[in-house]
């Protein structure tokens, strides 16, 4: 990252706030527009960049990470599962998600988490295949519920527990696999599309974090596959060898 870019990804700014603030942030959107590391949605896209700068504010994250992880689909911004998960896990209120499991209409997930205030445990609904069945999230084009149904479970489930318990995280935003399980229109993680020929550092050290802490196997595969347009030969190794340390 260079320096003119590193600066940038430091200034939290809401952009929106007053006159001032508002030509700070385009001076900031600019220099995010013309960088490599951003998604080609928000290449040469000032106006995609001031509201990444938007969101990046009200949810205390980097603007870069924000612009990573945010997606475009028909016109609808969606966050990334794996970023909802990890902000919320970074949030403070709770303990790190699990997942409660079992074969119930044809597999059910649903996520849960101690409130730290409380030490109360919160659970969230319940995500099935029956549920996925009848609301025709199985039936899309390019739909993933047939071939990852439990990480899709997952995905689903934490985003059900972040808007019933911490919905100032997501903002009323809806997951990228959510919005393709409405549209149908997929957006595949590839160097096309998020202007990335390797993971971000940073979703790098959230999947170390994820096996040092005991992540399941079959989720952190789950989750390769679904940036295998992304992630380049050396970083897969690393994760492989990290994997096989573990196991």
């Amino acid at each position: 990252m260079n320096k003119e870019l590193a600066q940038a990804n430091q200034t939290n700014v809401a952009p929106f706030h007053n006159a001032e603030n508002f030509q700070l942030a385009q001076r900031i959107a600019q220099v995010f527009s013309q960088s490599d590391m951003v998604p080609a949605h928000y290449k040469n896209n000032i106006g995609n960049c001031i509201i990444a700068l938007e969101m990046a504010n009200r949810i205390g994250s980097s603007p870069l990470m924000v612009m990573q992880n945010l997606y475009v689909i028909q016109g609808k911004p969606s966050w990334s599962s794996t970023f909802l998960i990890a902000t919320l896990n970074a949030c403070g209120k709770f303990s790190p998600i699990r997942y409660e499991e079992d074969e119930q209409d044809g597999g059910r997930t649903r996520a849960y988490a101690i409130d730290k205030s409380t030490g109360d445990r919160l659970d969230g609904a319940w995500v099935s295949m029956k549920m996925a069945d009848e609301e025709g999230w199985t039936k899309k084009g390019g739909s993933k519920w047939k071939s990852m149904p439990q990480l899709m479970r997952r995905y689903r489930a934490a985003s059900f527990f972040t808007r019933q318990f911490a919905p100032e995280i997501s903002m009323g935003l809806q997951t990228y696999e959510e919005v393709i399980d409405v549209t149908g229109k997929v957006v595949e993680y590839n160097e096309q599309t998020t202007g990335l020929t390797a993971l971000p550092e940073a979703a790098m050290e959230k999947l170390r974090e994820a096996i040092r802490n005991g992540a399941e196997e079959i989720e952190i595969r789950q989750a390769l596959e679904l940036v295998a347009g992304v992630i380049s030969a050396d970083q897969k190794d690393e994760i492989e060898t990290l994997i096989n340390k573990v196991s």
